[in-house]
């Protein structure tokens, strides 16, 4: 009974050292805990074979060989100490390969235990170091805040533009295609934004688990318990694309009306629902297919092979390239229309362009286009922490801020609303003297 306790007590310890330890993100814990397990059972394996193939050595009285779920111990004499090297499953070895975790052996031939009742372990050499530098704190406390912000980004604009879809869908006259193509946009923003909070979700419970025992490990790190987040990080990544390719929609909307006609006809809806909703599927199917059989590790958060990422990385920075091009082109057309109408007003030239340009940026989603080069392989220090800052924050509250330029704000959707607000007060006030 008191082994079976001091085996728990050593898999919740090692747990217990790799969530401490590791900055408080789930996808790293996940990934770090699999890979340390992994590890501890090949550790185990190879301590089974040393104890049964090994011939025995000692004369006299001698501690049997034993494996404590910690360490792999060699028969010792009666009355000695006895040191090996720290166990190379712990996710920081290299900072203690050169130390020793010590076992007494008593001079009756058993380990020694302490006042417990437990066989006694000096394993202090190698625990990683408990005192955290101030810039792994800092390091973890800008992680929560970074999640906290992004989580209030992406409920706030989950709220804005469900309202804001009510409202283009609610009232008829506000029907067309224009219209239509923003509400399918708010759509993809609000599958995104949920799909981000439910992925959110699916990791903490599927790593935040209680851990007492190790069927408890083995379950966690099962390929049935992660399907769940499997999947929510699939339909992550495809509200994420859905998401650019409506934006790609947009513009290439406003480039036929304003400059052109292009390949899609401006008063046909079916090739934008194509483009928008069709166009991931294209991409997401093969990514996941190839991590399904190349790299079906905990919840496919983590890319070892980057050329995969790739499945998923090149249809968004060709959107965001080509809406880019666009928006400089359509920037192009406004600044001339604004010359012409306005060469004597220069003041009031520059405040339209500047407000054209500020409302084009949202629709076409041209702040990817900020970051496009600096790729996660070559991102480190600080510039991948600026990277991560701004790639969150504007993600996250580009709903908001489209919901209110392109609903709240519109001239046409106030117009109607008011239209409205009129028309009911008007049908209270006749049912209210009616009565």
């Amino acid at each position: 009974m008191s082994a079976a306790m001091n085996w728990t007590q050593d898999v919740i310890t090692l747990i217990c050292l790799l969530f401490l330890e590791l900055p408080q993100i789930e996808m790293a814990s996940g990934k770090v805990l699999e890979e340390t397990y992994l590890k501890w059972v090949q550790y185990k394996e190879n301590c089974a074979k040393m104890i049964e193939n090994e011939p025995l050595s000692q004369v006299g009285l001698f501690c049997n060989r034993t494996f404590d779920r910690y360490a792999c111990w060699p028969d010792a004499p009666a009355g000695s100490v006895v040191n090996i090297s720290c166990p190379f499953y712990l996710p920081w070895y290299e900072k203690v390969s050169h130390s020793v975790v010590l076992r007494r052996c008593g001079s009756d031939g058993l380990w020694e235990r302490d006042d417990s009742g437990q066989v006694w372990r000096d394993m202090t050499q190698c625990e990683e170091e408990k005192e955290v530098t101030s810039q792994e704190l800092w390091f973890k406390q800008m992680m929560v805040s970074f999640r906290t912000l992004y989580t209030v980004g992406y409920s706030l604009s989950l709220f804005t533009l469900t309202t804001a879809l009510i409202i283009l869908l609610g009232f008829r006259k506000l029907h067309c295609t224009r219209n239509y193509i923003h509400a399918n946009l708010f759509l993809s923003l609000i599958l995104r934004a949920v799909s981000v909070i439910i992925k959110d979700t699916m990791l903490e419970r599927h790593w935040g688990r209680e851990i007492m025992k190790q069927t408890d490990v083995k379950e966690m790190l099962s390929h049935q318990a992660a399907i769940g987040c499997r999947i929510a990080q699939v339909m992550m990544q495809y509200c994420i694309l859905a998401n650019h390719y409506w934006f790609f929609g947009e513009a290439i909307y406003l480039y036929s009306v304003l400059i052109a006609s292009v390949f899609i006809d401006s008063t046909k809806y079916l090739p934008y629902i194509c483009l928008g909703w069709g166009t991931p599927l294209l991409f997401v199917v093969p990514w996941a297919v190839m991590k399904l059989y190349k790299e079906n590790k905990e919840c496919w958060a983590f890319n070892e092979n980057m050329n995969y990422w790739w499945i998923i990385r090149f249809p968004i920075l060709f959107a965001s390239i080509i809406n880019f091009l666009i928006f400089m082109k359509i920037l192009k057309v406004i600044l001339s229309k604004l010359r012409a109408n306005n060469q004597s007003e220069y003041a009031d030239y520059k405040l339209r362009l500047a407000k054209a340009t500020l409302t084009l940026i949202p629709l076409f989603g041209i702040h990817e286009i900020v970051f496009i080069f600096a790729t996660d392989e070559q991102t480190t220090g600080i510039l991948r922490y600026i990277k991560v800052f701004f790639t969150l924050t504007l993600n996250s509250f580009q709903g908001l801020l489209v919901a209110v330029l392109y609903c709240y704000a519109n001239k046409e959707v106030r117009t109607e609303l008011k239209r409205k607000l009129r028309s009911w007060r008007l049908e209270a006030e006749i049912t209210c003297c009616g009565q």
